[in-house]
């Protein structure tokens, strides 16, 4: 894993400035790193916190000058509500057959809270029409990019794609599902950036609680008893 996100930030590197703070944190070469977290609305972010610099890593878009992240998709996992967006929108009269056109899916074995067996499925948009199964997880450039960088489903776009940087999860918190979310550092995003103060980012933390809140949510891998992972990573 740590070679391929040096690999990533290298590519990344070629066309973009990256911070050598933001460099070596990424390659996991910082040893002063805490987690800081704010709650906004409903979701609990976890923000990296460097104490040497006293200092935080935050985060902003540069699409629509980057879409580097669309260009080396790892995979993206349909909700329930992304599978009819979708499907309705690529003019499918039916979700069973968009499912069977358009996707990929997983099916896997979780131990449950008891030690009971779950079958876990996730549902996968096919970022290439020909992709097999045997390519998930590697870097595609999705089908649905234009040359200029636009989305060609937009805006119903899976809810994944929204959800970039940050990978989202669940805890049980007194019995109530509570929404964590952080970035995911996998060397293919230039927006990264440090910063004495997390201030600056609220907005954009604001922003992305409601979007992180409601795919977490609605997310078809979350499972009420065995709170479920949601990521878009390598």
């Amino acid at each position: 894993m740590q070679s391929k996100i040096e690999e990533a930030i290298d590519l990344l590197s070629k066309d973009w400035k990256i911070e050598p703070i933001i460099r070596d944190f990424v390659l996991g070469k910082r040893n002063d790193a805490s987690d800081f977290q704010i709650k906004i609305n409903d979701v609990i972010f976890h923000i990296p916190y460097l104490s040497v610099d006293d200092g935080y890593i935050l985060w902003k878009c540069y699409w629509p000058d980057c879409h580097n992240c669309c260009n080396r998709q790892g995979r993206l996992p349909l909700t329930s509500s992304d599978l009819i967006t979708i499907s309705k929108n690529m003019k499918y009269g039916r979700v069973s057959d968009f499912i069977k056109n358009e996707t990929n899916v997983n099916t896997w074995e979780e131990k449950g809270p008891t030690g009971n067996s779950i079958i876990m499925t996730m549902i996968n948009l096919k970022r290439k029409s020909d992709e097999t199964q045997a390519e998930d997880g590697t870097h595609i450039r999705c089908r649905f990019l234009d040359q200029k960088g636009y989305c060609g489903l937009h805006p119903s776009r899976p809810g994944v794609c929204y959800l970039y940087p940050f990978s989202s999860w669940l805890e049980n918190e007194k019995g109530r599902a509570r929404v964590h979310a952080t970035f995911q550092f996998t060397g293919d995003c230039p927006g990264f950036y440090f910063a004495k103060s997390v201030d600056e980012m609220k907005e954009i933390l604001t922003e992305y609680s409601k979007v992180i809140y409601d795919y977490t949510m609605s997310s078809s891998r979350t499972n009420r008893e065995n709170f479920g992972y949601v990521s878009m990573g390598l």
